[in-house]
């Protein structure tokens, strides 16, 4: 595929023109009692509340994300598309430096710009393994189109892809299979997926 630039420079990034702040996202019950509140979520300056309150409490992965990546380093990928890994020799590391058990070696998202790169990141990685792209570039156009349509409000996936899209690309994470069944690129054969996350 050829990818045309509509709302992004190349080189810029897909976010030069916009601005992000952070914010409070509360949910209360009728009571007025806290269910839940995370402080310092950044999200785009035109967001509503109630957009940012969606983000927040539903599709930041709030759990089990490793503090230290690394890149995986597969071969015929670019630098910048490359799957993440769990660092575990940097964690380890670190644990031993500050004489802890590494409890708090992971952390949560708490940027829209983190799920933003996390699902786009993913969708271009497929589309680039699998031979979408007619070059490098469009790829990264491709990314940086999504990326700047998702923060602008102009396009969403569905809560599933919210939820799961990239999170074994971006952070490395997997799970038990979930019943889910994927075409392999080889084979154009139907296959249970081995994981939860890497063909969510």
């Amino acid at each position: 595929m050829k990818i045309k630039r509509l709302f992004t420079m190349e080189g810029e990034g897909p976010y030069q023109s916009m601005e992000f702040e952070n914010r409070s996202s509360i949910i209360r019950n009728p009571d007025g009692s806290v269910v839940s509140e995370w402080e310092k979520v950044s999200v785009p300056k035109e967001w509503s509340q109630v957009a940012t309150d969606i983000m927040a409490q539903k599709y930041f992965r709030k759990a089990g994300i490793p503090k230290h990546l690394k890149a995986a380093k597969e071969r015929g990928i670019p630098a910048w598309l490359q799957p993440s890994l769990h660092d575990k020799a940097k964690q380890e590391q670190e644990a031993a430096e500050a004489e802890t058990s590494g409890d708090d070696s992971t952390i949560s998202e708490t940027d829209a710009r983190e799920v933003f790169h996390r699902l786009v990141g993913c969708w271009t990685y497929w589309g680039y393994k699998n031979n979408y792209f007619d070059t490098e570039e469009d790829a990264r156009a491709f990314y940086d189109e999504l990326c700047h349509m998702l923060a602008n409000q102009m396009a969403a996936p569905n809560s599933p892809q919210w939820f799961n899209t990239g999170l074994n690309w971006a952070y490395g994470l997997d799970g038990p299979a979930q019943g889910h069944y994927h075409v392999d690129p080889k084979t154009e054969e139907i296959t249970p997926s081995k994981d939860a996350y890497t063909r969510p």
